[in-house]
């Protein structure tokens, strides 16, 4: 009683404005009919953002005597392109994140942190924190958080273990350009999460962006901006 759904013979035709893809003029992944069209950059177009897609299923296909049926399909437009990072303006679905740093300064009542703005200017030796805040309007699972840093910057923790902190657990490792989280379980609501970097070298240099993804529904990511660091020599 069940549907032909690997046998359906299925043409998707494809309409990007006046650019028309047919899913039977290339090769297709036996089984499933997956394939993948890319167009080259300067092809693309403003009038490919009107997207049509049309169905139609061969009347001749039978399996054991069983009509044709209708099978669902599914794809995905996206845009892949280069840019700097500290140009990367903020993109959220369910989930949202946003990053900043602050310089740690000791006054009068103690630490305080101010915050660093693409005007503020550093010096080798500063103490930044780097603070991450992610908010979610459901429950995940097997969550994963790269957060990227500039060069001049080096994690006072280098060391990976499992770490707690504003109500997570969640396993931490520190890469060269970045440090990871990875969260078995994202609850919903609004999470912080702190930890100190120092300023090593004088220069320019782009701070990177904060992502996150869901890995098991990639459809559910988000990433914060870019920021640009200026480091002056002492």
């Amino acid at each position: 009683n069940g549907d032909y759904w690997i046998t359906s013979q299925q043409t998707v035709s494809i309409q990007l404005g006046n650019y028309k893809i047919n899913s039977n003029e290339g090769k297709s992944e036996a089984g499933t009919g997956y394939f993948k069209k890319q167009i080259p950059g300067d092809q693309v177009a403003p009038y490919m953002g009107n997207i049509e897609v049309i169905l139609q299923e061969n009347s001749d296909a039978t399996v054991n005597r069983q009509p044709s049926i209708s099978t669902p399909s599914w794809g995905a437009v996206y845009w892949r392109y280069f840019e700097d990072f500290d140009r990367i303006t903020t993109a959220k679905t369910e989930l949202s994140i946003s990053k900043n740093l602050y310089v740690e300064k000791n006054s009068d009542k103690g630490p305080a942190l101010a915050a660093v703005s693409k005007t503020t200017v550093l010096k080798p030796g500063d103490k930044l924190k780097m603070r991450i805040v992610i908010k979610t309007d459901r429950e995940l699972e097997y969550v994963h958080l790269k957060d990227m840093r500039a060069a001049c910057l080096e994690p006072v923790d280098v060391l990976s273990g499992y770490r707690w902190q504003d109500g997570l657990g969640f396993y931490q490792t520190t890469q060269d350009a970045s440090t990871s989280f990875f969260f078995d379980r994202l609850p919903k609501g609004t999470f912080v999460l702190e930890y100190p970097v120092f300023v090593t070298t004088s220069g320019i240099y782009s701070n990177g962006i904060s992502f996150l993804e869901c890995m098991y529904a990639p459809e559910f990511s988000a990433h914060s901006e870019g920021i640009r660091l200026t480091v002056e020599s002492k």
